[in-house]
């Protein structure tokens, strides 16, 4: 598979924004000026992909939201991307009232109904249009994806298919069936984007296994349909593929609910957990004014930054260790600073010698010229250079300041030792009572990663002495509630084998020891050094990938749409290892896994894993969900 997903959707989309025509190759045509009309959805599905210089090289000289007040500008043509809702269609067909351009190109995000085209159809007959809508298309592009082996299914309702929307104890049948409806069409969307049909593989039982049925069935549909398949083809490109398909794993969030909870000491996974972090834009306030204006006083400034595949330094170490990153930002600080004096040295050596003339053989002057122009010419690289560790510099000082103030060292390396069932230090209380160490938020999150990894059900006396002391540093008990239902449903207590810690060679990020003498780095961070171990998503894709039995995922149903008869089986027809598989989360995800994933494949070679889910949470976030479930 040559090209990655997030190569496939922004080609996908620059063919939309040439009027559904491959890009021409020779840029030195002008582009046709053009004006882009997306919702909120199409918004957060090109924001990540295509930054807005792409979008004027492309052509595109406004973009705009559909439901915002736009101006007519009846000369120009205008390419829509939208999800086909009721109140985006009423919205087109007032377009097409008002004609506000001169032709349209309608882009669907996920596949249009026979009966809304028909709404727009009879708007654009009333207003006297049929000649100026152009085209019409599908694009099928209803998933957002941040890395190239990442994708999320959405960004703006994710509420409407979040983990609390699944798991409420009230929840209708009809609702269930809508959610996921919802995640399947988008899953069918990334498929479709890809290219590729997938081999299915779902445990039982839970939300997972209905999503792998219904995705199934329709996958199933679209192969059959042989004139309007959307997997034969030109758009298959099948040259792209090798011959193998990929392993799809279906997994449900309730498999593993401390992950989702723990503290993390990686760069990407940390900006998520305390900044606000979305969409790849990190979003913090900046202080203002000078440092001696009384504390509280100073005006905040938002500043947001973009982390993209373009910027080396965050391609290199959004996995690496907090401590690895903080070391480096320096080194690059350093080197940066030393050309800088290069270039500022050349600078006020040649404008010195251009007064003393005779002092200077013209041989000396021609090289030093030359030293200059290079010098100038690398400047933009430079002031680049500059912006991207200014950036880093910020973003990883903000980090920091959340580690020292919330000790999240401690909470990290304790609640690594609960995951591993190592011999803890100290007790839980302590850490609970200790009043510096964390917000409530941090304690009720170790709380929770305790509780849910347990050997032995905790006691209803220590139950009630834990619940006291979280009460005390001012914890809302509302998760604690959900948990305790949700174990006693599940009656499944976590097995220790489950956050795998047994015969680990102790390899990977955190074996390398750090220690630096930069003042940046970490003053009162520790260094800590960790095993590297799979999470239990990491374990079943592991099962699944290379075909390993295990008592775990033996029973995983096996799904293969290509098959003319859907078999209930969940014995692999196939008996080769897959080269690539895509693991999906339904429920939510985070970077945690991800990563856990991208470090598994490394140890890989030829091996791909793409982590998708259906909406990308931090811990705090997820606390929200858990306890809105367990006020009920």
């Amino acid at each position: 598979m040559a090209a990655s997903v997030r190569e496939k959707q922004a080609a996908a989309l620059k063919r939309m924004l040439n009027f559904n025509a491959p890009p021409l190759k020779n840029t030195a045509a002008e582009p046709v000026w053009k004006v882009l009309i997306y919702d909120r959805c199409g918004q957060d599905i090109i924001s990540p992909l295509l930054a807005v210089k792409e979008l004027r090289d492309m052509g595109i000289t406004l973009h705009l939201l559909l439901h915002s007040d736009r101006d007519p500008i009846p000369d120009v043509p205008a390419i829509y991307f939208v999800m086909p809702t009721e109140e985006n269609i009423d919205r087109i067909c007032q377009d097409l009232r008002s004609q506000l351009y001169e032709s349209y190109y309608f882009n669907f995000i996920s596949a249009i109904s026979r009966s809304k085209l028909e709404d727009i159809a009879s708007a654009a007959l009333s207003a006297n249009a049929i000649t100026q809508v152009t085209k019409v298309f599908d694009q099928y592009l209803n998933f957002i994806t941040l890395e190239d082996d990442m994708f999320i299914l959405s960004n703006q309702n994710k509420e409407l298919i979040s983990y609390h929307a699944i798991n409420k104890s009230d929840i209708m049948d009809t609702e269930m069936e809508a959610i996921m409806d919802t995640i399947v069409d988008s899953l069918f969307c990334f498929f479709v984007t890809l290219g590729t049909v997938p081999i299915i593989r779902c445990p039982r039982g839970n939300a997972a296994e209905m999503v792998a049925v219904k995705l199934d069935k329709k996958l199933r549909e679209n192969l059959r349909d042989a004139r309007n398949s959307l997997f034969t083809g030109d758009n298959m490109g099948a040259s792209q593929f090798s011959f193998q398909r990929p392993l799809f794993v279906l997994a449900d969030r309730n498999l593993d609910l401390a992950t989702p909870l723990h503290h993390t000491w990686t760069y990407q996974a940390l900006i998520h957990d305390v900044l606000d972090f979305h969409l790849n834009r990190v979003s913090m306030d900046e202080s203002v004014g000078s440092e001696s204006s009384p504390a509280g006083a100073r005006p905040k400034n938002k500043k947001s930054y973009d982390l993209t595949s373009a910027d080396m330094f965050w391609q290199k170490h959004k996995g690496s260790p907090f401590p690895e990153v903080a070391e480096s930002v320096q080194e690059q600080l350093d080197t940066y600073r030393a050309q800088e004096d290069e270039v500022k040295r050349l600078k006020s050596i040649m404008g010195l010698e251009g007064e003393d003339e005779g002092a200077i053989s013209s041989i000396s002057m021609s090289d030093n010229t030359a030293k200059l122009t290079l010098a100038v010419s690398s400047l933009p690289e430079l002031l680049e250079k500059k912006r991207l560790i200014d950036l880093h510099t910020n973003v990883a000082t903000a980090v920091l300041d959340h580690i020292k103030s919330r000790k999240l060292d401690v909470y990290f390396e304790y609640e690594e030792k609960l995951m591993s069932k190592s011999t803890l230090d100290k007790s839980l209380l302590d850490i609970i009572g200790d009043p510096d160490a964390g917000t409530p938020e941090d304690k009720m999150r170790l709380f929770l990663i305790f509780y849910i990894t347990a050997l032995q059900p905790t006691s209803e006396t220590d139950l009630d002495q834990y619940k006291k002391a979280l009460l005390d540093t001012g914890c809302d008990l509302s998760p604690v509630n959900y948990i305790k239902q949700w174990k006693a449903f599940t009656k499944i207590a976590a097995t220790p084998s489950n956050y795998g810690n047994s015969g680990v060679k102790p390899m990977g990020l955190f074996s390398r020891v750090m220690n630096s003498g930069s003042q940046f780095v970490m003053d009162g961070g520790k260094h800590l050094v960790l095993k590297q171990h799979n999470l239990p998503i990491t374990r079943i894709l592991d099962n699944l990938m290379e075909m390993k039995s295990n008592p775990e995922t033996d029973d995983y149903r096996y799904f293969d749409p290509k098959m003319l008869r859907g078999s209930e089986s969940s014995i692999p027809r196939n008996k080769n290892p897959f080269q690539e598989a895509i693991v999906f989360m339904v429920g939510g995800g985070n970077y945690v896994e991800y990563q856990n994933l991208v470090d598994y494949t490394k140890a890989k070679p030829g091996k791909r894993v793409l982590y998708g889910c259906s909406e990308l949470f931090n811990a705090g976030q997820f606390i929200k969900q858990l306890s809105s479930l367990g006020q009920k």
